[in-house]
């Protein structure tokens, strides 16, 4: 029996490294699992990885709130109703000085990684009122409760989801809808890779990968790991576990002034 038989869940961000390890995850654990993300042939990379008939998806943008309906609707049509949903999509934007950061950048990504949650958890809270309750679990960042130089827009979009998810686990507590964050340190996935060669840091040279160095466990996180404790959180393990804000950052923010 698995954790999360006869329940469904949705992931943003589905055909990236987290997203696509908590699908896989989250369904050998039984659930039936919608992969939501911008590009249908990502998605469907995702899917052929994953396997079996209880996973879907649907392109969608989570900044847009068609794309919010579209998605929910799709999932509602395919499975019925929605348990879980993880509102893991996320960009990290530009590495630059806050006096130079280019307007436009600094709104895409409070658009994805704000507007685009707000937006989730405005669509998936009333049906999961209806099923009797559920869990929704938030990406953040140990940038959601710290910060560092030249990522402002990223970093005040990782605290600002801490914030609306405390928000919503209050409002959705009589519901029994949990909500909660997970809030990872650099994760081996195509966006660290990204930010390494925004940093100028030869892609690929495992012996320069200075934000590994600086985590006290000398390396970065594998996805696998997060969707571990995404899967937790998401399953009845947790069922009193509502508003919190879980590390999984190899020692990062036991740091933390």
């Amino acid at each position: 029996m698995g954790k999360l038989d006869g329940k469904v869940a949705i992931i943003t961000g589905g055909s990236g490294g987290i997203g696509r390890a908590a699908g896989k995850l989250f369904a050998a654990e039984g659930a039936n699992v919608m992969l939501v993300d911008l590009k249908a042939e990502a998605l469907a990379d995702a899917q052929a990885a994953i396997g079996g008939d209880n996973v879907a998806t649907c392109a969608a943008d989570v900044t847009d709130p068609a794309g919010n309906d579209a998605f929910v609707q799709a999932t509602l049509d395919r499975f019925g109703g929605v348990d879980i949903c993880l509102l893991n999509a996320g960009i990290e934007g530009d590495v630059t000085p806050l006096v130079d950061y280019p307007d436009e950048m600094f709104d895409k990504v409070i658009a994805v990684n704000v507007k685009g949650v707000w937006l989730g958890l405005k669509r998936v809270m009333p049906l999961m009122e209806r099923r009797g309750g559920g869990s929704i679990v938030v990406t953040s960042s140990t940038a959601g409760i710290r910060a560092v130089g030249g990522l402002s827009a990223y970093v005040t979009s990782k605290h600002a989801v801490v914030g609306m998810m405390r928000a919503a686990a209050m409002e959705g507590a009589a519901s029994n809808i949990r909500v909660n964050t997970v809030n990872p340190s650099p994760i081996d996935t195509p966006m660290i890779t990204a930010l390494e060669t925004k940093l100028g840091i030869p892609v690929g040279e495992p012996s320069n990968r200075p934000l590994a160095s600086a985590t006290p466990l000398r390396r970065y996180g594998e996805p696998e790991e997060v969707g571990r404790l995404m899967l937790f959180l998401a399953s009845d393990d947790s069922s009193f576990c509502t508003g919190g804000v879980y590390m999984v950052d190899g020692g990062v923010s036991a740091g933390r002034p």
